[in-house]
């Protein structure tokens, strides 16, 4: 059985040749234009640093030494953070409000009848109750009540009366409202503002304001001072 025949290979051209010379030529040519390509950027980096080397020089030149301050007696010129807000304490103040200022208080008998009801404590004269009315003590601060309900009026008078004392004010007035609603009928907030006033140990005595102040919508309210006694508001 006879053998296949390989076929014989494809003699090699000279178009062949000149292909390949081109080939390397192009090789060649791009390794060169990388080389020179990553000598420019070298040279572009050393002169770089070169430059920022002869400011520096100058810089060290012109300032001479330069030495670490000491860490004594430095001052902290970033703002401090916000404390955090003590939002339990908050809701403990707010919850002693609404536990001293009943709804249920009997006030009738604490208050003085003319033509206005007023109320002070039994250790200051009628004269304070003069005083009031005339506006012998300036008002400094005032809270409007309008249009809250009960709970919201109960817990923003505390509130008032709380910040009021803390800021030292002696006289505030105390919007109410007349807000009668239906013919016959008490007003709500009026009424029970008048309760919760009387159990605050911060409330000295109040009267009905003038109509200029307010009228029968509010109340002027002398204030215990944290350093003033009864006795001493009776006589201011």
């Amino acid at each position: 059985m006879s053998r296949p025949r390989s076929k014989p290979a494809s003699p090699t051209t000279l178009n062949d040749f000149a292909d390949l010379k081109k080939a390397l030529r192009s090789a060649a040519r791009e390794a060169a234009a990388r080389a020179e390509a990553e000598r420019a950027a070298r040279a572009e980096r050393e002169k770089a640093e070169r430059q920022r080397a002869h400011e520096k020089a100058i810089f060290e030149q012109s300032v001479g030494a330069v030495h670490r301050l000491p860490d004594k007696n430095r001052v902290n010129t970033r703002p401090k953070p916000p404390p955090p807000v003590p939002q339990h304490r908050q809701q403990d103040e707010q919850a002693v409000l609404l536990e001293s200022l009943s709804d249920e208080f009997d006030v009738e008998t604490l208050l003085e009848t003319d033509d206005s009801l007023a109320f002070r404590r039994p250790e200051l004269g009628p004269d304070v109750l003069r005083k009031l009315r005339r506006g012998v003590w300036a008002l400094q601060g005032q809270v409007d009540l309008h249009g809250l309900r009960s709970e919201e009026a109960r817990l923003a008078l505390g509130r008032f009366l709380r910040d009021a004392q803390v800021r030292g004010w002696r006289c505030v007035r105390v919007v109410h409202g007349k807000g009668l609603g239906s013919p016959g009928r008490v007003p709500v907030i009026k009424d029970k503002v008048k309760r919760w006033l009387v159990q605050s140990d911060r409330v000295l005595a109040f009267v009905q304001a003038r109509g200029d102040e307010g009228g029968a919508g509010a109340l002027i309210v002398l204030l215990q001072s944290s350093t003033t006694s009864p006795v001493q508001a009776q006589e201011a």
